[in-house]
């Protein structure tokens, strides 16, 4: 058999596009406690000592943005000057105005109907390789940057910085099954100290205590610091972006991607509502053992407030029809952005925690599209 390898990636929360996701959602967050009907699309990029804040917000309410910038940064631990991005000492930009009224017509309508607030396409997820019906490639990368955040936040290695990543690859048996990892990758940013040491004390405190043992073998590769110093990093290594970890967002590659981001986005955009809805979809389809994995695409219309398709693909696993499945879903499941602000009750300030480790499988957050209270409707289906 032709050996079969799938790798995955994750970042730290004090990546720099992670950081500008959380900036982004932490603003979403501060206008939504107070506004639950503002339209918010919050673009941020950051650099050596900046953070420039940009994009359309239309609100009732009013937020010190400077301050939450700052206390973000603050939560994620970029506090010290030497860091070259430091909480107390940004440089923070403002460029924001008003959504287009152009926009606007189409998502809130004459009617009192809201429609999608842009076209696009949606992709949700889910599988049977893990618990929490996520790929095992991602989970374990995403389970390795928790622990290097938990490593450095508790001073189990105190050496360690906020910037930092990981990747898994695993290899696949003849049932499309993983059973081994194949190579780990883990880049810590650090204090400047001997990389032979620091490379021992992240394997035996981060690796080997995230990825069992059964999966690590003679032959599995471990790369630590691979080019060797990591001690400038963050935002004075890279400028950061909003939106563009949306695959570490996701599946890890596992799945498509239609290419909108989340974070910054009030739940009016279909990028974000839609894709919550389509993993909601695909995880309790998988959850009713119909199929051992499952992707499900929706396609949207600017203005429109119905999606006009609905596609389902259970790559050969599935014990019913593929029709069976989307008519399932157009029978029990209202698929308008209204709808599914209304089901999950996206309207909530519960986005900046979403912004790191991933917006899917977030069982420690209790997240409404991560229920599983249509497995029942789906598992009906097979009796």
């Amino acid at each position: 058999m032709k050996k079969r390898l799938f790798t995955s990636e994750s970042v730290t929360m004090g990546h720099p596009d992670k950081v500008c996701d959380r900036i982004s959602d932490a603003i979403l967050d501060a206008i939504l406690k107070d506004d639950p009907d503002a339209l918010v699309a919050c673009e941020v990029l950051v650099t050596t000592g900046l953070v420039l804040v940009a994009g359309e917000i239309d609100t009732e309410t009013y937020v010190d943005i400077e301050q939450v910038v700052r206390d973000t940064v603050t939560k994620i631990g970029y506090t010290r000057g030497k860091f070259g991005f430091d909480a107390d000492n940004l440089a923070v930009l403002t460029a924001i105005h008003e959504q287009s009224p152009d926009i606007k017509m189409g998502v809130l309508k004459k009617d009192g109907s809201l429609g999608a607030g842009d076209q696009g396409i949606m992709f949700g997820f889910a599988c049977d390789e893990t618990a929490n019906y996520m790929p095992l490639t991602l989970e374990l990368a995403h389970q390795l940057v928790r622990r290097i955040d938990e490593a450095r936040r508790t001073k189990i290695l105190p050496f360690l910085r906020p910037d930092g990543k990981a990747q898994v690859t695993l290899e696949y048996d003849q049932n499309n099954l993983p059973f081994r990892c194949e190579a780990i990758v883990v880049s810590v940013q650090h204090q400047d100290m001997d990389i032979t040491e620091l490379r021992e004390q992240v394997e035996k405190a981060v690796i080997r205590k995230v990825i069992p043992a059964n999966l690590i073998d003679e032959k599995t590769k471990i790369f630590i610091n691979p080019t060797g110093k990591f001690v400038i990093g963050g935002p004075r290594a890279d400028t950061g972006l909003t939106g563009r970890k949306v695959i570490v967002d996701t599946y890890g590659g596992y799945a498509r991607h239609g290419g909108g981001a989340f974070s910054g986005k009030d739940p009016s955009k279909v990028d974000r509502s839609a894709s919550y809805m389509a993993r909601y979809l695909a995880k309790n389809i998988v959850a009713s053992k119909i199929a051992s994995s499952c992707e499900v695409q929706l396609a949207y219309v600017i203005g429109v407030d119905y999606p006009v398709s609905i596609s389902v693909e259970t790559f050969n696993s599935a014990r019913v029809s593929e029709e069976q499945l989307v008519e399932t879903i157009y029978q029990h499941v209202d698929l308008s952005p209204q709808g599914i602000i209304d089901r999950f009750e996206l309207k909530r300030p519960i986005y900046e925690k979403t912004s790191f480790y991933g917006h899917m499988g977030r069982e420690d957050l209790n997240l409404p599209w991560e229920k599983l209270d249509l497995v029942d409707i789906f598992a009906k289906l097979i009796k």
